[in-house]
């Protein structure tokens, strides 16, 4: 991963030896078995850090997106490092607070809040709803002045701005469901001072994930602020801006998005006149070069028309390939003698989908060979199945030179431990 931002790496391949910070990664596939997903403590911390130095100057909040890496072991090294939540779910709150992040630096996004999942909120008092609809608005208010509270309210604002990134991943456009267009939200939030349960604060957008470049994500910015003027004309004020995340990361020698520091100071700076908290919500920024997934050769197999090298990983491991042709780099963990040549990496689903790379050139490989997917620690473990009867692999956080698994292999009885006969 030599590729990726040098003190945001902490992954390497040196001499044949694939190693995640002090640790051989072909000790722990020994010890744990393959597939299963490792994590740098350092490669997580470093992102976060990252984007704490570049608003350091200003109030903010860095909301993780847990939907990206729910792991519990790197959520508690979140609310260590202080930072807070972005939630999608009443799972995710659920998970959130049992790593212990304050209840305060939560913010609960999704256009589907449920009546139970927004109760659960109330009750632990969370900073912020983001409000995606009038419906939602309209269930807020019933749900708080049922309980006598007035809760904090944004927002969630879609300027109709294209990412300029995977159709699948794009949120900001008005073809998507995601958020408020802007020449609604100017009166819904007129409404607002007429509810007894909400009090508009703040205003929030997130028009997708993986953005390459940081243009469009300043231009949504700029659609905050202009409607935020509009607001405070109408006497209502805005003490905070959610900017979202969608920041990309490099998963290919020939991407350069920008570094978080650099970014979050970006922000900073076109935010000068406004004196108010500052809320990023990233996800894939911070987890995703943070990991990689380990796999081992099964098989190799020459039809005559392809090459393939069959693994004991799949899509129902690490899905993006195969849902949005993402590309992972793919290092391999010894020297070989002779050429590389074109081989499509493929898994043991029952699904052509499921495959990994085509053409990609590997050297000569056999069964037992270490493979690693690298930029696989967000939107990986997270939307993984047990699909084909796959039990879900394990996690393993590396600290320094030591490593411990964080989350168990399933077992073949996980596969029914939910079911009632």
């Amino acid at each position: 991963m030599q590729f990726v931002h040098p003190d945001l790496n902490f992954f390497s391949l040196n001499n044949g030896v694939l190693a995640a910070e002090g640790v051989d990664l072909a000790k722990i596939a020994q010890d744990v078995g393959t597939p299963c997903y490792v994590y740098s403590r350092a490669g997580f911390e470093a992102p976060l850090l990252a984007y704490q130095e570049g608003l350091k100057d200003r109030k903010h909040l860095i909301c993780y997106a847990i939907k990206a890496n729910p792991c519990g072991a790197l959520l508690r090294l979140a609310a260590a490092l202080g930072a807070g939540a972005d939630v999608t779910s009443g799972g995710e709150l659920a998970q959130a607070s049992r790593a212990g992040i304050p209840p305060e630096k939560i913010v609960f996004s999704g256009v589907a809040k449920t009546a139970r999942e927004i109760n659960e909120a109330l009750d632990l008092g969370i900073f912020s709803f983001n409000i995606e609809s009038e419906s939602e608005l309209d269930l807020i208010d019933r749900l708080a002045l049922e309980r006598n509270q007035r809760v904090s309210i944004s927002f969630r604002v879609n300027p109709d701005i294209d990412a300029k990134t995977h159709p699948k991943i794009t949120t900001g456009m008005h073809k998507n469901k995601f958020g408020i267009p802007t020449e609604q939200a100017l009166e819904l939030a007129r409404s607002t001072k007429k509810r007894a349960g909400v009090v508009l604060t703040g205003l929030d957008c997130h028009i997708g994930s993986g953005l390459p470049e940081t243009g469009p994500l300043l231009e949504a910015l700029q659609a905050l602020m202009q409607l935020r003027g509009m607001l405070e004309n109408e006497g209502l004020e805005i003490t905070h801006l959610d900017i979202g995340g969608g920041l990309g990361i490099q998963y290919t020698p020939d991407q350069n998005p920008a570094h978080p520091r650099e970014y979050a100071k970006l922000l900073a700076d076109n935010l000068q006149d406004f004196d108010g908290t500052i809320i990023v919500e990233p996800g894939r920024s911070i987890s995703g070069n943070a990991g990689v997934l380990l796999s081992s050769v099964v098989h190799t197999k020459d039809n005559g028309k392809r090459r393939f090298v069959i693994i004991d990983a799949a899509m129902t491991d690490l899905v993006r390939p195969a849902m949005y042709e993402a590309k992972h780099e793919i290092l391999v963990n010894s020297p070989r003698n002779g050429d590389s040549f074109p081989v499509d990496v493929v898994g043991g689903v029952c699904e052509s989908s499921d495959t990994f790379a085509r053409d990609c050139a590997l050297p000569p490989m056999k069964p037992g060979d270490l493979l690693a997917f690298c930029s696989a620690g967000a939107y990986g473990f997270a939307m993984s199945s047990q699909y084909n009867g796959r039990p879900r692999v394990p996690e393993v956080l590396v600290e320094g030179d030591t490593y411990r698994v964080v989350r168990r292999r399933e077992t073949y009885e996980d596969l029914w431990a939910a079911e009632i006969l």
